[in-house]
C-alpha cells in the first residue's frame, strides 16, 4: 500500500463519523500529491493566510464536507483563529512515519522513531510488505529492527545467530552485499551493539572480517575466557553455526581463511594434541592429531582405547570426512601391533592353530588389508609414511616369517593333509550344498569368489548382517593343497574322487575335467545344477533371474575379482582395493538372488592369499631348487611332478596324502617362503600352507521376514537435577556395543525451555562395539545462551534428537528434566 492511499482511506474512515476534518502537514510532505486524492464529494481548502474565510465558510454551510489542509508552522492559543475548530473537530496528522506504522498495524508509539531514524528502509514497498509478514503486536524496538535486519538480510529468523549466519555466508564467498544492505539503511549500527551485547565482540572500528577472526581467535582457546558468562552466546551460537548443515561449508572456508592469518599452525606448534582434541574447527587440529597419533602409534605410547577415543572426539570436526581414510589407518595400526603382541610363541597343534586363526589372528591380516587399503585410498600419503613402513616390517617380519615358522613347526610332523577342527574342502558339497537340497524341493546358491580369504569373508558377513532383515554366518574349510585356483575350483564340485593333471590343469573330478564353465555344467547337471558368473548373474533383469531359479536346483555362481588383480604383476597392488569391490559385488549378488526368492546362499572360495605391500627381501627366496625325476608344473609356492626330491626347504606330500588320486607329487616351500621364478608378482602369492591360504571361508546367508535391525540405545546419565552455572556437563550412557544388527547413532543434544533453545546443540556419535561399559559412555558440555535468563527458577528439558533421514530436521527420543537455579550477572539485549 502506497503512503497517499493510505492517507485517503484515513481520510475516508474520519469522514465517515465527521463533517469536517483539520489536515496539519507541516512539512509539505502531501502537497504536491493533495489533487489527487479522490474524495467524492468533499470540499478541500487550502489554509493560507486565509483563516477567517475559512471559518466563516464552515460555520455557513452545515452540510458540505470540508478538508481543512494546513501546512507550516500554525499559530499557537488565540494566534490560531480556527483553534475552536480544530478542538472541536480533531486534527488529522500524516507524517510518513505515522502512517507507515498504522500500515504496519502496529499501535506502540515507541516504534515511531525507529520508523523515522530508517526511512529509507520503509521507501519500499517490497521491503515493507515483507517486514509486515513478519510482525506481531508485542514487538518492541529491539524485535522491530531485528526483524528489519531479518527482511535486509533474507536470513530465516530475527535472532542474532540468523543474521550472522547470512553475513558470515556472503563473507565466506568474499561477498558482502547482505551487510552492505544493513549499512544503507542504517542498521549496521544495531548489528554492531547486538554482537558487542551478546557475543562479547566490542571494537572501535567494527568489520565484518574482523569479526570473524575474533571468533575463530576464540575457538582456539575453545571459549575459556575469565569470566564464565563472558562468551557463552559466541561459543554456543559458533557451535551452531559449525554444525548446522546450512553453514558448514561456509565455516570451513572461513576457518581456512582465519587459520592463515592467525598462524594456527604455529600457535599449535607446542600444544599436546590431547588439549585440543575438543576443538573442532581448525584443520590445522586433524592435522597435528594425524602426526601425533603417529608418532605415539610407532612408539607404541598409546593403547588401542585411547587411539580410538582419540579418533572419536575428532568426529566432531568438519574436516573429519577430508581425514577419515587417516584415522582408519591409525586405528588398524594400533589394533594390529596391538594383536601382534599378543601372539603366542608356540602352537600347540595344527588344530589349535586353526581354531585361533578362525577365532582371533585372523584379524591381524584383516587389520593389515584395512591400514593398507586406507593409506592407499587417502588423498596424500606422506603424513602416514613412516607409520607404513613400520606397519609392514611387524606385518612381514613378526606375523608372516617369524609367526609362519611357528606354523610351519606345527605342520612339519604331516603325513596327510587333515585335522580334526575343520572339515576338508573336497566336502563341502556333501557338508554345505548336500542338506539344503536332499528333500528335493530346496533350493542352493553358491557363490564362488576367487581368493576370498578367511578375514575378507569375516567382514562380508558383518556387513551382510548390517542389512534389514539379513543374516549371516561364518565358517571355515580346510583348504586343499597345494592352494590353488583349479584344486580349489574343482573341491567344491559334487564329486568323489579328485585328480591333479600333470600340469595342473585341469584337475578331473570323477575322471571329468573341471574347468571351464561347459565342464562344471557337465558335473552340475547330476544335481540338478548349472553353472555361471558374476557378470552373468549382474546383467540378468530380476523377471531373468527369478525364471532361471525357477529351472535348476543348484546354482554356482563364479566371481573373480581379488585373484584377477592378484596374480597379474601390473595390477597385484591393487589386490586390497579388488577385496573392497569384492564386498560390494558379493552383498550386491546376495540382494540380487533373495531378490529373485533365493533363501539359501552359501558364499565360499577357491583358496586364500599371501599379500605384503612390500617386495620380499631375497632372504625369503629359496637359495635350493626343487629337484626330481619329472617336474610338471612349477609355480612360486608349489610344484608339481613324479619322484620329487625331498628337501629341507620343502613340505613334500604325495597325492594320496593331500587324499587325491593319481602319481603327482607336490612340493611346497615352508613357511612363507617362495621358490624364484622371472616374471610374476612378488607381493601377492598363494598354492602353499600359510594359514592366510589354506582357511577357506563358508559364508551361510538367509533372509528373515521381520525386521531385525535398530539405533543403538543412548542414556541420560543425570548427576544433578539442577543447573547453577553457566553450562551443564551431562553424561550419555551408549547402552550396548554397535553390532551388526545394532547400528550406531548419531545424536543432537540440546536444552529447551518449551520450544526455545537456550543451549548450544553439540552432535555426537556412539558408535562403540566395546563390551566395556566405560569405553561406551561421553560427556557432553551445553553452554547456556542468553535465553537462558528469562527461565531462571523454572524448569528446562534436554532432548537427545535423532536425524530425520533425508531431510536437516531432527526428531526426540530422549528426554530429561532440569531446574535453572543461578544468578545471572550479565545483561544482553537485542
Amino acid at each position: 500500500m502506497s503512503d497517499l492511499l493510505a492517507v485517503q482511506q484515513a481520510l475516508q474512515q474520519r469522514f465517515e463519523a465527521q463533517r469536517v476534518v483539520f489536515w496539519h502537514d507541516p512539512a509539505r510532505e502531501y502537497e504536491a500529491e493533495l489533487e489527487t486524492l479522490d474524495l467524492a464529494d468533499v470540499n478541500t481548502i487550502k489554509v493560507d493566510g486565509n483563516e477567517f474565510g475559512v471559518k466563516s465558510a464552515i460555520l455557513a454551510d452545515h452540510t458540505t464536507k470540508h478538508l481543512v489542509y494546513r501546512t507550516g508552522e500554525v499559530p499557537h492559543g488565540t494566534g490560531n483563529w480556527l483553534l475552536d475548530l480544530e478542538l472541536a473537530y480533531g486534527v488529522f496528522t500524516a507524517d510518513r512515519a505515522s502512517m507507515i506504522q498504522q500500515e504496519l498495524k502496529l499501535n506502540d508509539r515507541a516504534l515511531l522513531p525507529v520508523i523515522q531514524e530508517h526511512k529509507k528502509f520503509f521507501a519500499s514497498n517490497v521491503r515493507k510488505q515483507a517486514l509486515v509478514k513478519l510482525l506481531s503486536e508485542s514487538d518492541d524496538a529491539i524485535i522491530f529492527r531485528a526483524k528489519m535486519c531479518q527482511v535486509l538480510t533474507k536470513a530465516e529468523g530475527h535472532k542474532l545467530t540468523d543474521i550472522v549466519r547470512e553475513i558470515l555466508k556472503e563473507n565466506a564467498e568474499h561477498k558482502d552485499a547482505k551487510y552492505a544492505e544493513l549499512v544503507t539503511h542504517g542498521l549496521d549500527s544495531f548489528f554492531w551493539e547486538g554482537l558487542a551485547n551478546i557475543y562479547g565482540y566490542k571494537s572501535e572500528a567494527p568489520s565484518v572480517e574482523d569479526f570473524v577472526l575474533w571468533m575463530f581467535s576464540l575457538a582456539i582457546e575453545d571459549f575459556k575466557a575469565v569470566s564464565t558468562d563472558e562468551y557463552r552466546n559466541i561459543r554456543s551460537d559458533f557451535d551452531a553455526l559449525r554444525y548446522d548443515l546450512r553453514t558448514q561449508a561456509s565455516m570451513k572456508k572461513l576457518a581456512g581463511k582465519a587459520a592463515s592469518v592467525l598462524d594456527v599452525g604455529s600457535r599449535l606448534e607446542d600444544r599436546s594434541y590431547h588439549e585440543l582434541l575438543n576443538v573442532t574447527i581448525y584443520e590445522e587440529i586433524d592435522q597435528k592429531t594425524i602426526r601425533d597419533l603417529t608418532d605415539d602409534i610407532i612408539a607404541q605410547a598409546i593403547t588401542v582405547r585411547e587411539v580410538r577415543e582419540s579418533i572419536r572426539k575428532r568426529q566432531g570436526s568438519p574436516w573429519y570426512d577430508k581425514y577419515d581414510k587417516f584415522y582408519a589407518a591409525l586405528l588398524h595400526a594400533s589394533e594390529l601391533f596391538s594383536a601382534l603382541g599378543k601372539l603366542p610363541r608356540s602352537i600347540a597343534s595344527m588344530a589349535v592353530g586353526l581354531e585361533s586363526y578362525t577365532s582371533d589372528w585372523y584379524r591381524i591380516d584383516q587389520h593389515y588389508r584395512k591400514f593398507v587399503y586406507a593409506f592407499r585410498t587417502a588423498e596424500v600419503q606422506d603424513p602416514l609414511e613412516r607409520l607404513k613402513q613400520e606397519v609392514d616390517r611387524q606385518y612381514t617380519n613378526k606375523y608372516l616369517y617369524e609367526f609362519g615358522a611357528l606354523w610351519q613347526q606345527t605342520l612339519e610332523p604331516m603325513t596327510t593333509w587333515t585335522s580334526n577342527a575343520l572339515t576338508p574342502q573336497a566336502s563341502f558339497f556333501e557338508s554345505h550344498v548336500g542338506p539344503i537340497v536332499k528333500d528335493g524341493r530346496s533350493k542352493a546358491v553358491v557363490i564362488i569368489s576367487d581368493a576370498m580369504r578367511y578375514e575378507i569373508a569375516d567382514e562380508l558377513v558383518s556387513r551382510i548382517r548390517s542389512r534389514d532383515r539379513f543374516d549371516a554366518s561364518l565358517s571355515a574349510m580346510l583348504g586343499s593343497l597345494p592352494s590353488y585356483t583349479q584344486l580349489g575350483m574343482a573341491a567344491l564340485l559334487p564329486h568323489n574322487q579328485l585328480e591333479l593333471s600333470p600340469e595342473g590343469l585341469p584337475v578331473f573330478a570323477d575322471g571329468v575335467p573341471t574347468n571351464g564353465t561347459k565342464n562344471r555344467n557337465k558335473i552340475l547337471e547330476s544335481v540338478k545344477g548349472c553353472a555361471l558368473s558374476a557378470a552373468d548373474v549382474q546383467t540378468m533383469s530380476a523377471l531373468e533371474l527369478r525364471e532361471l531359479y525357477k529351472q535348476h536346483q543348484v546354482f554356482y555362481v563364479y566371481h573373480d575379482r581379488i585373484d584377477a588383480a592378484g596374480d597379474d604383476a601390473a595390477s597385484e597392488r591393487t589386490v586390497f582395493e579388488a577385496a573392497e569391490e569384492t564386498l560390494r559385488e558379493l552383498v550386491g549378488l546376495v540382494t540380487k538372488w533373495t531378490s529373485a526368492n533365493a533363501t539359501n546362499i552359501l558364499i565360499t572360495a577357491d583358496h586364500g592369499f599371501q599379500y605384503q605391500d612390500v617386495p620380499l627381501e631375497e632372504a625369503y627366496y629359496l637359495s635350493e631348487r626343487p629337484n626330481g625325476a619329472e617336474i610338471t608344473k612349477k609355480n612360486r609356492r608349489f610344484v608339481l611332478g613324479r619322484a620329487l626330491e625331498p628337501s629341507p626347504a620343502l613340505m613334500t606330500f604325495t597325492s594320496a596324502a593331500l587324499g587325491l588320486s593319481g602319481d603327482i607329487d607336490v612340493q611346497i616351500p615352508k613357511s612363507i617362503h617362495r621358490i624364484p621364478l622371472p616374471g610374476a608378482g612378488t607381493r601377492f602369492v598363494h598354492g602353499g600352507a600359510s594359514l592366510q591360504e589354506i582357511v577357506v571361508p563358508v559364508v551361510a546367508v538367509n533372509k528373515k521376514r521381520k525386521s531385525d535391525t535398530r539405533q543403538v540405545d543412548v542414556a541420560i546419565w543425570p548427576e544433578t537435577d539442577k543447573i547453577t552455572t553457566g553450562q551443564l556437563s551431562v553424561k550419555l550412557m551408549q547402552s550396548e556395543p554397535v553390532t551388526d544388527k545394532i547400528h550406531a547413532r548419531t545424536v543432537r543434544v540440546g536444552l529447551y525451555a518449551g520450544n526455545v533453545l537456550i543451549s548450544g546443540q553439540p552432535i555426537l556419535t556412539f558408535d562403540s562395539t566395546s563390551d566395556d561399559q566405560r569405553d561406551r559412555y561421553q560427556i557432553v558440555q551445553l553452554f547456556l545462551t542468553q535465553e537462558a535468563e528469562d527461565f531462571n527458577h523454572r524448569l528446562v528439558e534436554l532432548r537427545l534428537e535423532d536425524p530425520i533421514p533425508n531431510t536437516t530436521r531432527w526428531k526426540p527420543f530422549a528426554r530429561a528434566n532440569y531446574m535453572i537455579k543461578r544468578s545471572f550477572t550479565t545483561d544482553f539485549d537485542f
